[in-house]
């Protein structure tokens, strides 16, 4: 008789548990979005499908009222949105660098700033190599070549690929300025993580060795000529 008297409860329940049921499915592909992304070695479409899991898994906690899970997931959501944005802007910077004019503004943001007194010699020829540098400001010499180095320019990035990743060359600091250093451990760090970067920084190495190749064939025809 209650379910004569009070019809749209009936309904109302009827609609609460299949809406109950739907919840879980969403529950359901979150798990298996989360799962996922355990399986993937790339960190782009790592972070898009986290960023899924994520927003579902807050559908689900509010839904069911799984306050705990909906509070992880709405902190997880903005950290996977702005990693993805870095990674996706890193991609695009390096691309324009190996596309121009080899600038190496992306490092920028993985770097720490190091001061360099005038006189101070930054590494000696031989020394392990541990890390490459910007110049942000001031002048420097490679000694052994006599090649002046100013800002704008790196200097370091071919001992990642170096046998026995020993320096080539003594850096030597003239006129006080900074530098900003990067380590080979972050670069190949981001190389690993994602393709299109490795793919990237393999074309600017590679343009940058051409580059020195002209400079030193210049420097040889000039000494011919003398």
């Amino acid at each position: 008789m209650s379910g004569c008297r009070f019809p749209e409860y009936a309904a109302l329940l009827e609609l609460w548990n299949n809406w109950n049921h739907k919840s879980e499915l969403i529950g359901y592909v979150a798990a298996v979005l989360t799962v996922a992304t355990y399986s993937m070695k790339t960190m782009i479409p790592l972070r898009v499908i986290g960023i899924c899991a994520n927003f579902l898994f807050i559908l689900y906690g509010y839904f069911a009222a799984v306050y705990p899970q909906l509070v992880l997931h709405a902190i997880l959501l903005p950290l996977n949105s702005v990693r993805l944005y870095q990674m996706m802007r890193l991609v695009a910077l390096v691309n324009q660098a190996s596309n121009s004019d080899l600038s190496m503004e992306w490092i920028k943001s993985f770097t720490n700033t190091r001061l360099c007194r005038a006189g101070e010699t930054v590494f000696h020829k031989g020394d392990n190599a541990d890390k490459m540098f910007y110049v942000v400001s001031g002048r420097y010499l490679l000694v052994e070549i006599g090649i002046e180095i100013t800002s704008g320019q790196v200097v370091g990035e071919m001992g990642l690929v170096a046998p026995q990743h020993q320096r080539t060359q003594t850096f030597r600091c003239l006129e006080e300025g900074e530098l900003l250093e990067i380590t080979y451990g972050q670069v190949k760090q981001l190389y690993f993580q994602n393709p299109r970067f490795g793919f990237f920084f393999l074309k600017l190495m590679t343009q940058r060795l051409f580059a020195n190749n002209k400079w030193l064939e210049q420097r040889l025809a000039e000494a011919h000529k003398a």
